[in-house]
């Protein structure tokens, strides 16, 4: 979950007291986030250039790191977070943010351009009128839009956030994408113009910068916005001009985000201008931009509506566990910004309209706003109680017997990561990948974590090739899922519970192997039957390429197919660095049920 760090004195004062850190971690933990470490700023410095730990000075400010959760984003920057906890307190109303009603004649315009359609194809924009910045607000105002690229931007790939000086640029304002060599302009924190394409390579060296360069980098045309003498406000997602820097000094702030994401780039615009129209001359107010499409669609940015939800009282107090009145839920849920008018429907059910504001982008399903009355009525409060219904899910009652049975014969359970590289899930099994079958990672961190796995093998046998100074024979087995493409799914993949074992030692141990397949078949009560009978299970000649031809066989149960079991293939051990030979079974366990 993201981190926050926000300075304990700035924090305490607007909150209105100061707490004693005890205090303040219990607070955090009834507003369900959490104190994570309480530091100094020459600390964190400190830290990031791996030097060592020196006692603070009294004259430094305490840092409290604040963890929060992913999805909070109006909890990324102190604002957010003092409010939020002063109307958790009970200290203030819940603001009512509005759209400003202006002319015609003076609302901003942004034409986007058809080109754009090729890279980033939209953008939404707003003003912030009459803001008053001091050091710490505009610290403050950076720092927020650095921790949504982190979080909700996903690295600025989804959404892209620019800030201007208002007073020093013009609209209307043309969003548009073209040829690098086209684009001019002085970049924010230097002083020479560059092209485009001229600071794709300068910004190679930048520490920051270069790890964004991909995003737009080999594209024949880039985004840009220009005003309407055509100074370049910013060249989306990489840098903003110099010309419309924010400065201390600035009044009026124009805020443009540039997206492949509508949807985010709309949370983003709200949370960005939500928080800080605080410090407008009207407070909460914000003035709208009309954003114009080149199918001549038009559409005024920010929405700051309030999104109604029909929430049964039933619903709530049977997900929290608790009977709670009417005016309490109600109560409770004023406390984590949401309004709640009680109303009764046709059937005579109790229920209440939950007004959401556009600060709680969270809120998507009845069970957010029952997972908020329980964190306002508290976690600690609800008593302890067994369900009235206890019913294991069938799945997880048959692994664990199964789980039982594999241990008792002498194997010994491994859990591995269900991610792995896309050579361990298909080239080192002597695998082609049929492009149907298994789910890519589109962004890795590393190589290890390209692929989902769709069989455990891969697992197991780099768990045997990392332990092969282990005593022979080594017996191991797992019980877990794989993930493999269903179109018939929303999500476009399922997961599937299957178990696998493998047999390495001095000698392949087949028969072992076919041996536990026999005993699990047992346990199931599935008989053995003849090839074609559908009654039980039978096995066939297989021809998987991670096994040895001859030595392999493919598990049929009531007409289907549900696992293989062999000798792997040497050259799958080799590519493992697996000297001794190897036996391995894998099952569907869905298939029992």
């Amino acid at each position: 979950m993201p981190t926050v760090s926000v300075g304990k004195d700035r924090l305490f004062e607007a909150l209105g007291r100061t707490y004693t850190q005890e205090e303040f971690e219990e607070l955090c933990f009834k507003f369900g986030i959490e104190l994570d470490d309480v530091t100094t700023e020459k600390a964190i410095i400190r830290k990031e250039k791996h030097l060592g730990e020196e006692e603070a000075s009294e004259d430094e400010e305490v840092i409290y790191k604040i963890e929060v959760p992913a999805n909070r984003y109006d909890l990324l920057c102190l604002e957010g977070l003092a409010q939020a906890l002063r109307i958790f307190n009970g200290l203030d109303p819940i603001p009512t943010y509005k759209v400003a009603d202006i002319s015609k004649k003076s609302l901003l315009e942004m034409h986007v351009k058809p080109d754009t359609s090729r890279i980033r194809p939209y953008v939404v924009c707003a003003v912030l009128r009459g803001v008053t910045f001091d050091e710490a607000r505009y610290n403050s105002f950076i720092d927020l839009q650095d921790r949504l690229h982190q979080n909700i931007c996903r690295r600025r790939t989804l959404v892209a956030i620019g800030t201007h000086d208002l007073d020093t640029i013009e609209g209307p304002f043309t969003y548009e994408a073209l040829p690098p060599s086209e684009i001019n302009f002085v970049p924010l924190k230097q002083t020479k113009k560059f092209a485009a394409n001229e600071l794709m390579e300068f910004y190679q060296s930048d520490q920051k910068l270069k790890k964004f360069l991909h995003i737009i980098e080999g594209s024949p045309v880039f985004p840009v916005i220009y005003d309407r003498n055509r100074i370049v406000l910013s060249l989306p997602p990489i840098i903003n001009g110099a010309h419309s820097a924010i400065t201390l000094k600035t009044k009026n702030v124009f805020i443009e985000c540039t997206a492949t994401d509508l949807t985010k780039a709309s949370i983003v615009l709200n949370t960005m201008v939500t928080i800080f129209s605080v410090y407008c001359e009207e407070k909460f107010q914000v003035e709208p931009v009309k954003v114009i499409y080149p199918d001549g669609k038009m559409f005024c940015y920010p929405d700051l509506s309030v999104y109604h939800m029909d929430v049964p009282l039933s619903y709530i107090t049977s997900i929290v566990g608790v009977s709670l009145p009417v005016k309490e839920v109600a109560s409770l849920l004023y406390k984590m910004q949401l309004h709640a008018e009680q109303s009764i429907s046709q059937d005579k059910t109790v229920k209440f309209i939950v007004s959401v504001p556009p600060t709680r982008s969270d809120v998507l399903h009845a069970c957010d706003v029952a997972e908020d009355v329980a964190i306002a009525y508290g976690y600690n409060e609800i008593p302890k109680r067994k369900p009235s219904s206890l019913k294991p899910f069938s799945l997880n009652q048959l692994s664990d017997l199964i789980r039982m049975e594999i241990a008792v014969v002498g194997f010994t359970e491994v859990l591995t990561w269900i991610l792995c590289s896309y050579k361990e899930n298909f080239t080192m099994l002597n695998r082609n990948d049929d492009k149907a079958t298994a789910v890519i990672n589109g962004n890795p961190r590393s190589a290890d974590f390209e692929v989902v796995r769709t069989s455990l093998l891969p697992g197991l046998l780099k768990t045997v090739g990392s332990n092969k100074d282990h005593p022979k024979p080594i017996k191991i087995f797992e019980v877990g899922d794989v993930v493999l493409l269903d179109e018939s799914k929303d999500v476009g993949a399922a997961n599937c519970r299957h178990l696998a074992a493998l047999y390495c030692g001095a000698n392949s141990g087949f028969e072992l192997i076919h041996g536990l397949v026999d005993r699990i078949m047992e346990m199931t009560g599935t008989p053995f039957v003849s090839p074609g009978d559908d009654v039980g299970y039978y096995i066939k000649t297989a021809n998987e390429p991670e096994y040895l031809p001859g030595r392999q066989a493919t598990i049929t149960y009531i007409g289907k197919q549900i696992g293989t079991f062999g000798i792997v293939h040497p050259e799958v051990l080799q590519n493992f660095d697996i000297p001794d030979p190897c036996s391995f079974v894998e099952l569907n366990m869905e298939s029992f049920l």
